[in-house]
């Protein structure tokens, strides 16, 4: 997401504390932070694909397999 879309979301929470957003504003709001939430778990999921553990008898196992990678949500 780029830093405008960020900015925006910021715009419309200020905004909306303020005085108040229009339906067209809200349905905005809306799907900027839907957005913004899938791309904080994507990348989430991705980090935590990628963790390795290793197991007190010394053998190494990825997350992301043994839990399965899923898509985004």
């Amino acid at each position: 997401m780029d830093q405008s879309k960020i900015d925006r979301i910021n715009v419309l929470a200020r905004k909306s504390k303020g005085e108040g957003l229009t339906e067209e504003e809200k349905k905005e709001q809306d799907l900027l932070r839907k957005e913004y939430i899938a791309i904080i778990r994507r990348n989430l999921r991705s980090q935590l694909d990628n963790i390795d553990v290793v197991n007190p008898d010394g053998t190494t196992e990825n997350l992301g397999e043994k839990y399965g990678k899923k898509a985004a949500d």
